[in-house]
């Protein structure tokens, strides 16, 4: 069964629709395919594993890289969702969905432009881990497909390429009316004109609000097809329909390594999880696995 099943649900209405979080409510007749597995996927120091998680192993074929908000706080962007459930001192629902910008758009672009410009703070630079999965990418031998919840750019400046950006992206934005995207580095607001047509009031930010269908469906559909190896990272899986990235790589027949700080409402569901900053087991994790697969 394709990763086009109901299974992972990608196509609901023409695209899946990013969901506010909400815990996991997973079938109880779940069933996982487990692949003929021969070579070890590297083993981490201890202070790098989970007790009791049995160790993985790995083909040397594709692999499945999902990254979320937490790689990203590692190089100084906050998560922006506090602990009071606000963006910024902002409710999701005053500047990240579609009603919010037609109630407000002056309050969204405001928003968002404040998010822009945090990211081009020199002091926010790739760390460890985004270089490491650049390089993963740059030398293993079969193709490395990365999808990263997050909308920064720094997976691109860490070495990364073809990124998957399934919620969009904070340095480009588009024209409503036509879908035209621009990369664009400053201030957007309701009068900047569209540097194609000069129409005014037609720019939005290049970001999935809530509600809205999910970008590039189908590359992930094809970095799900036929992954021997899927990494989670930096995500604690309440965001849908990421979180059931996990189930649609199993059956596959995918081994599953979980990397965060601590495990997550969805760790079970993974071979193993190995707890501790990205920019630290992340590359130990990359180092160890070129190196045991003896890629040139």
């Amino acid at each position: 069964m394709g990763i086009r099943s109901r299974r992972l649900r990608l196509r609901r209405n023409g695209a899946a629709r990013r969901r506010l979080p909400r815990d996991l409510a997973l079938c109880a007749d779940e069933r996982h395919v487990r692949g003929s597995l021969r070579s070890s996927i590297p083993r981490l120091p201890d202070r790098h594993r989970s007790a009791g998680l049995p160790v993985s192993a790995a083909r040397i074929g594709p692999i499945a890289i999902l990254t979320g908000a937490g790689i990203s706080a590692e190089s100084g962007l906050a998560t922006f969702r506090g602990a009071d459930g606000l963006w910024e001192g902002h409710r999701v629902e005053d500047v990240a969905t579609p009603e919010a910008y037609a109630r407000n758009p002056r309050l969204v672009h405001a928003f968002y432009n404040q998010r822009r410009t945090r990211l081009r703070d020199p002091r926010i630079q790739p760390n460890a881990a985004h270089r490491a999965i650049g390089e993963l990418m740059r030398r293993w031998s079969a193709p490395v497909h990365l999808i990263t919840q997050n909308v920064d750019d720094l997976h691109e400046r860490g070495g990364a390429v073809s990124v998957v950006h399934m919620h969009g992206e904070l340095v480009k934005v588009r024209n409503d009316r036509t879908g035209d995207v621009h990369l664009w580095d400053g201030e957007c607001w309701p009068e900047t004109p569209c540097p194609r047509s000069g129409e005014t009031g037609v720019l939005r930010p290049h970001i999935v609000w809530f509600g809205e269908a999910i970008m590039e469906a189908e590359r992930i559909d094809a970095a799900l097809a036929d992954p021997t190896l899927f990494l989670c990272i930096g995500t604690a899986g309440a965001v849908w329909p990421a979180a059931e990235f996990v189930h649609a790589a199993r059956a596959r027949g995918a081994e599953c390594v979980e990397f965060n700080l601590t495990r997550t409402q969805i760790s079970e569901h993974f071979d193993r999880t190995i707890e501790g900053p990205a920019g630290e087991t992340v590359p130990a994790f990359v180092a160890e696995l070129l190196t045991t697969m003896r890629v040139p």
